[in-house]
């Protein structure tokens, strides 16, 4: 699994970092670390549907324990465990020279067919009035009419020129059969909030992109999380885009 790897490579980098705050909580649960060079802010997608116990084995937190549990089968483990990579992630990441644009940005050339993995409905919306866009969802919830399972990712996914896949599927753990289904991908791109890894951790996989988002105003950006507020989270952020 590429998630026990990221963990591994993660662990390697806590020696000098704190665990102030966390909480798993929705829109996002969210980690907040400190070290000498300041605080960073990591964030996970909380998916309430996947969830099946409200319990945790974790007795003691902390980041390395967070870390270690991020491969669990338990959900909510898994979920504190990749808002403690991305945590640790956004304290080291080296942005200089990230791209501050959009993510539609990213798609030229001889594209025909694109998946979108997760229902945002700002990027499809872009992207069908150039290219043939399959959207994938797995929580009913989201579904349109113009919306596919995300059970028909296996024989769907290599057929498609571009993915575009939410970095949920880093918590839903589905990441690994997206990377082995993009066959003939010229673009994988991670994006969303989750997706704030360090690009190293991805390296040698088909991901080509992270499309992310830095918080800058951490403060706020913690408030407004408590108070269950995406909008309000992105206000204290600044999107991202970094190859892998």
């Amino acid at each position: 699994m590429i998630l026990s790897k990221i963990k591994k490579e993660a662990l390697k980098l806590i020696d000098e970092l704190e665990l102030l705050d966390f909480s798993f909580a929705l829109p996002y649960t969210w980690v907040l670390v400190k070290g000498e060079e300041g605080k960073s802010l990591g964030v996970a997608m909380t998916l309430p549907e996947e969830v099946q116990r409200y319990t945790s084995s974790i007795e003691e937190p902390s980041l390395e324990e967070f870390i270690r549990k991020a491969d669990s089968l338990n959900v909510i483990e898994r979920t504190l465990g990749v808002a403690a990579i991305n945590a640790v992630s956004q304290y080291y990441i080296d942005l200089s020279d990230a791209f501050w644009g959009d993510v539609l940005d990213l798609v030229q050339g001889d594209v025909k067919r694109i998946a979108v993995l997760g229902n945002m409905p700002p990027i499809v919306k872009a992207l069908r009035s150039k290219y043939e866009v399959y959207v994938f969802e797995r929580n009913p919830k989201l579904w349109d009419r113009e919306t596919y399972s995300d059970a028909l990712e296996y024989d769907l996914l290599p057929k498609m020129d571009v993915i575009i896949a939410s970095a949920s599927c880093i918590v839903n753990g589905t990441i690994d059969m997206i990377l082995d289904r993009a066959k003939k991908a010229k673009l994988l791109i991670l994006t969303g909030p989750t997706a704030q890894l360090l690009p190293e951790f991805l390296k040698g996989t088909k991901v080509t992109h992270l499309a992310a988002m830095k918080v800058v105003d951490i403060d706020r950006a913690i408030l407004k999380l408590k108070l269950g507020s995406f909008r309000g989270f992105e206000e204290g952020s600044r999107k991202y885009i970094v190859k892998v």
